[in-house]
Parts: structure tokens; sequence; C-alpha cells
């Protein structure tokens, strides 16, 4: 089966894309430390852009805080289900969806006083000079001193999976190499997820910095619990106890900020601010 592109895949997957951050101890771990850093750099008030933001999490979170949200996003299956959840939570008048792209968001410059791009979007784009466009169009709608969240998917997690699950082992050398999982190193193979790139952290920061943006903190979400997404380990995070939960998490926490920990993550988010 050939690999899907994202909107494709997105579309296919519309309401688990917005159940993931809820539904397994690791999706808690990538939504708990993004709402951290929300929380902590947002302006008190403000227009503020989910970029990419699929089924509409982190859009109805930003209305419920009382912010006025605006949603774009390519998936017409992600976009009904926001609006179905946006309307079930009772905040159209805060929330405007649109269709559109991280690579062409079409917006006037500056319109929003902060600008989200959660859950790896970036990640999405192949193409150096292609994810340098999104980051710089990111930065061009946010107003200037206004912080800029990113997240992406990191590599050494996705390799690690690929080791445990023993799955399509003869790919890790060129998928090392090159940092995409697409139909080129699939080759005819059953695809499993749709066409991402892979980074490191340094790469990430340079990527960033390319595009106009100063990184200011760098977390690793799901950090030392990020292998919890392998098959063989899935069972295993959703049978703990309330407790053992709660150890995780203030692991994880505690340990965000490392380096070391934010390389090894599954997403990595860097709070920015465009540069004057």
């Amino acid at each position: 089966m050939p690999i899907p592109d994202p909107e494709s895949y997105y579309d296919e997957h519309n309401e688990y894309e917005w159940e993931r951050l809820t539904q397994s101890l690791h999706g808690r771990l990538e939504w708990d430390g993004s709402i951290n850093q929300l929380e902590i750099n947002l302006p008190p008030t403000g227009r503020i852009l989910d970029a990419g933001g699929g089924a509409g999490r982190y859009t109805v979170w930003l209305a419920e805080q009382g912010y006025e949200a605006t949603l774009i996003e390519p998936s017409a299956g992600q976009r009904q289900v926001a609006k179905e959840k946006i309307t079930d939570s009772g905040l159209e008048t805060r929330v405007t969806v649109r269709e559109g792209d991280i690579r062409d968001l079409n917006v006037s410059d500056g319109r929003f006083d902060a600008t989200l791009c959660l859950g790896g979007p970036l990640s999405h784009v192949l193409g150096t000079n292609e994810r340098e466009t999104a980051v710089k169009e990111l930065a061009r709608v946010t107003a200037s001193n206004g912080p800029l969240f990113v997240s992406v998917m990191g590599r050494l997690n996705f390799l690690s999976i690929l080791l445990i699950e023993a799955s399509h082992l003869d790919l890790l050398p060129e998928f090392a190499e090159t940092r995409d999982y697409d139909q080129q190193l699939l080759d005819g193979r059953d695809a499993h997820f749709t066409e991402t790139h892979s980074f490191r952290a340094e790469e990430f920061k340079s990527l960033l910095n390319r595009g106009g943006l100063t990184v200011e903190t760098l977390v690793g979400l799901e950090g030392l619990s990020s292998l919890f997404s392998a098959g063989r380990l899935r069972d295993t995070a959703n049978n703990l106890s309330g407790e053992q939960d709660e150890w995780i998490h203030k692991l994880v926490s505690d340990q965000r900020e490392d380096s070391t920990v934010v390389d090894l993550s599954a997403h990595m988010l860097a709070v920015c601010q465009a540069n004057e």
C-alpha cells in the first residue's frame, strides 16, 4: 500500500486525532507538557493561531481560556471534527476554522499575538527549503515579541520504536541517514504512518534559527516515557495504577528540559520568539 500523504492520512484518522492526547499515557504526557508551556508563555489575552491544529484540541483549550482562536488546517476531516467539538463546547463565537497550509497561511503580517504549531505539522513537510518556508510563514503572521510554540517528532525515538518492534530493520541505516519516512524509504512495503521527517534537537533549533526565530526553551514532551508508544509497551502503559501514572508524570516533568531527554523524546517542543 503506498504511503498516504498527510492530508489523506489525517482525513482517515479524524476522530482518533482528537482522542489521542487523552486516551493514552503517551498522549497525555504530550498534552500536559505542551499546556504547561502555553500557560507559562502565552500573553494574558489576544488572538492566537493554531496552525496545523488538526481536530482542535488546543484550539478548544485556547477558547476556553478566553482567547480569540483561529484554527488553520489542510485536512477536511480534521476541520469537520474541530467544528463539531467547538460547537459542542459552545465556543463558536471565539473560534474561526479555516483551510490552509503552514507554508501558506494566507493571513496578514503580525495578525496573531501568539502562534501554535503543535503535534508535528512541521514534521510532515518533506524538503529542507519547504520546512524553512513554513517556519518563516509562522514567524510572519506572529506579532512582534509574540511567542511561537512549535513541536516536531524526534528521530531517536522513531529509530528506537523500529528497533523495539523489530519492524523493517533493514530500513534503519537509510532512515538514520535520510531522516525521512517516505515512499522512497519504504520501497513498496506497507506504510504504518504518513510522510514524516524526524528531527534531532540541534537540527530542529538550526531550522528555527534560519527561519528567523530565537529558541528560548526546548523541552522533551514525553521524555523518558517516549517508548511507551511502542506496540509491545503500549498495553503496559495503559494498565498502570493511578499512583504509577503520577510517578511517571513527575519523572517526565522533572526531566523535560534536560538536553539528552529532549533528543530522545517522541515530540520536542520549542518556545520561540521572532528575531527583531
